[in-house]
């Protein structure tokens, strides 16, 4: 009996201290605003943790960057090589929540021929948006109701939510976030 005991605080304390394990003052994963994937389920930033996270915000119905922004992050993708799903997100986030329902993000990712495993499309609410692109330095504004001018930046963060690189303009050379990327798994 006493040996059962052990055991359960043993279980006990190690249950524990992976659940206080100290999260950066500046990991992404301290952004708890909730957001709705191309499925319609609803995750939080905390849900992609022990993952590089690779980021760019774009809107679908954008006919300039987004397309060349989308391609980049595709090829970055294809650069990096198989990866496990479990050690990689890449994440879309919309900037548009209102014309990116689901639907629209899952056709997005569709078109483009992203494998669910480890691509995500998400929305949120415009406070929330706005919040995260602050936070990911991404300035965004609405010119008109269907066309946004917005920083093309594409961000990856650690298994531990800190940003580990920023890739800023299009058509730049994508060596070194490929080789971050691939630093970031490895460890």
């Amino acid at each position: 009996m006493k040996n059962i005991l052990y055991i359960l605080l043993a279980m006990m304390m190690l249950s524990c201290s992976k659940k206080n394990e100290e999260i950066s003052p500046d990991s992404i994963y301290n952004v708890r605003s909730e957001w709705e994937n191309q499925n319609g389920k609803k995750i939080t930033f905390p849900d992609l943790k022990d993952k590089v996270i690779v980021t760019a915000m774009i809107f679908t119905s954008c006919k300039t960057a987004c397309p060349r922004l989308t391609a980049e992050m595709k090829n970055i993708s294809r650069k990096v090589g198989k990866a496990d799903p479990d050690d990689i997100q890449y994440v879309l986030i919309s900037i548009d929540p209102k014309t990116d329902t689901p639907e629209v993000m899952k056709a997005y990712l569709n078109a483009h021929q992203f494998n669910y495993k480890e691509w995500t499309f998400i929305r949120s609410n415009e406070a929330d948006t706005r919040e995260l692109a602050n936070i990911m330095a991404v300035k965004y504004k609405e010119i008109t109701p269907i066309e946004f001018s917005h920083s093309n930046i594409i961000s990856v963060y650690s298994k531990k939510g800190t940003l580990a690189f920023q890739k800023e303009g299009l058509g730049t050379d994508d060596d070194a976030i490929v080789k971050e990327i691939r630093k970031q798994i490895e460890l």
